[in-house]
């Protein structure tokens, strides 16, 4: 009923009349077991919220397979966690039919009917998904804005699920599909350097305001003689202007000390740094206004810079999926800590 990986997930079993494989007959209509589809049965002290049991229960028996945010859940990925942005509501698990109906409409399911290609299925963990690019594509086409559609390429590129070259190639093979115009917009803003979702926002939001040069995610910075001074969430090296997401997490006393300690390593380096708050999402005006006094201040700063975007030789560059990839186990522990990913959601 389990595979190795996910032994927290109890899978759905079928009526077995010796009582081997599932329950007999007479056991599934008592109290030890919970019917969760036609003939498809579970333990009844099994619970059925946490995430992965909840896509097991959705998508086994339909015929279908995983695909979206439950997909790259499934899979491992940080940042889809099946809860919509408030946090509270849970998405419903999306089940890619192709286009053979098996299984009927159901609360907490979204079918889907557009036609599959036939490398477009694996079975992981005893479970029919897609594979990361169908998924990623599908969640990017219902995405509801381009914030939320660059979100979802970007925190499933931060698992290294997928890269954009391959993205870019299998948006080509979506031809007539619903959505593939914001698909291939949000590709040419996405980014496979990006640690959290809320930098996503605050990217955006930055470069609506046409002040960024250019504007780099999560790029270490150094000084001259080769230190590693700070690594920040973004940064435009045209004006030298630093910015920071300060979530939740920035609470309390160590913290803030932290983030005083790099506000003063910014001003010695001659960088104009700003934070954008949690409280900066739904009310992006004070953002605005610090944004454009940060750059008012850069304007006028005097003298050569003391730092760098060159790497010394000791550093190992982890900023694109492909360099990732080829990390040794050793080298993803000590180079991918700094990550650190927080619990958010990552839904549009």
């Amino acid at each position: 009923m389990t595979s190795d990986g996910y032994a927290d997930v109890v899978m759905p079993v079928r009526v077995d009349p010796a009582g081997v494989a599932g329950p007999t007959p007479g056991q599934a209509r008592g109290r030890r077991w919970r019917r969760v589809g036609k003939g498809l049965y579970v333990p009844a002290d099994v619970d059925p919220a946490p995430t992965r049991q909840r896509i097991a229960e959705a998508v086994r028996g339909t015929g279908g397979a995983a695909t979206g945010w439950a997909a790259l859940h499934w899979l491992g990925a940080t940042w889809f966690n099946g809860v919509r942005g408030d946090g509270l509501t849970p998405q419903a698990v999306p089940i890619a039919l192709d286009d053979r109906r098996q299984a009927r409409a159901r609360p907490g399911v979204a079918l889907s009917e557009d036609w599959l290609f036939d490398d477009d299925v694996i079975v992981v963990g005893g479970l029919r998904v897609t594979i990361p690019e169908r998924a990623v594509t599908y969640e990017v086409r219902r995405a509801w804005h381009l914030a939320g559609a660059v979100r979802t390429i970007d925190m499933a590129a931060f698992d290294d699920l997928v890269d954009i070259e391959g993205l870019t190639a299998y948006t080509e093979r979506l031809v007539a599909r619903g959505g593939v115009r914001l698909l291939r917009q949000a590709l040419t803003r996405a980014d496979e350097n990006v640690w959290s979702p809320p930098e996503v926002d605050m990217r955006i939001e930055w470069e609506h305001t046409g002040r960024a040069g250019s504007l780099l995610c999560n790029v270490p910075l150094f000084d001259l003689s080769g230190r590693h001074l700070l690594t920040p969430d973004l940064f435009d090296p045209v004006h030298a202007v630093a910015g920071e997401y300060n979530g939740a997490v920035h609470d309390g006393v160590a913290p803030r000390r932290r983030d005083l300690d790099r506000e003063e390593l910014y001003r010695r380096h001659g960088i104009e740094s700003l934070w954008m708050m949690s409280a900066d999402n739904r009310d992006t005006t004070r953002f605005v206004r610090r944004l454009h006094a940060a750059y008012d201040r850069a304007d006028g700063r005097p003298g050569a810079p003391t730092w760098t975007l060159t790497q010394p030789d000791w550093w190992v560059d982890t900023s694109t999926v492909a360099a990732r990839r080829a990390l040794t186990p050793d080298q993803r522990a000590r180079w991918l800590r700094r990550q650190n990913p927080k619990p958010l959601t990552c839904g549009s």
